[in-house]
């Protein structure tokens, strides 16, 4: 066989073989393009359920244990803030809502001051919180703020001495006139003493 020959089928080989390896990866690739003819599940979010959102004009509002202010404060919600809400109180007062963080999760907030998406249950409130410690006063340490004041004593009150009212005894005007007044006398006295100077000047002419 001539060496041109030998070249010639050599090349031929050589393009066969590349023309069967892009062809080979054309079906793959059309294979992996190929769509799907079964339906592709959707992811969607787990919906929320009820919530509750904090009022407009509340800058934050106070998350307690229990469905009252005698349970101690969890934490504090903030104006604008959803939750999910899960009960209410049998009067609807307060709203039971979840709250991470606290034992069980779920904590209680004041209904008036949150708005509610939908209709809640009623749920039992947990047990009031007792007082671990019973406040006592200490007598001796109370003893000390206690001031004893003195009473003041007020002024008695002393009455006057009783007044006296001097009293004059009525003149006795029948001593020496056998009850004549006075002055009659006295003029009868002067008319007897004019009578006896005018018989005297009547004697001396």
């Amino acid at each position: 066989m001539r060496p041109g020959w030998l070249k010639l089928l050599s090349l031929t080989i050589i393009i066969a073989t590349g023309f069967l390896w892009i062809s080979n990866a054309t079906v793959n690739a059309s294979k992996l393009a190929q769509i799907p003819t079964v339906g592709i599940p959707t992811v969607t979010g787990t919906p929320l359920g009820v919530t509750v959102v904090v009022r407009a004009g509340q800058d934050q509002i106070n998350v307690r244990s229990g469905p009252s202010t005698d349970y101690p404060r969890v934490g504090v919600l903030i104006a604008g803030q959803r939750v999910p809400a899960y009960g209410r109180t049998p009067g609807g007062d307060w709203v039971q809502i979840g709250y991470p963080g606290v034992p069980g999760g779920v904590a209680w907030v004041y209904s008036f001051l949150v708005e509610v998406s939908g209709s809640l249950p009623i749920v039992e409130p947990p047990p009031t919180p007792t007082p671990l410690t019973t406040p006592t006063i200490d007598p001796t340490l109370a003893a000390q703020f206690i001031v004893d004041t003195q009473p003041t004593r007020l002024p008695t009150f002393t009455p006057p001495p009783q007044l006296v009212i001097q009293t004059f005894a009525p003149v006795d005007q029948s001593s020496g006139t056998g009850g004549v007044p006075m002055g009659f006398i006295i003029i009868g006295l002067g008319v007897i003493g004019l009578f006896g100077a005018v018989i005297s000047l009547l004697r001396g002419r």
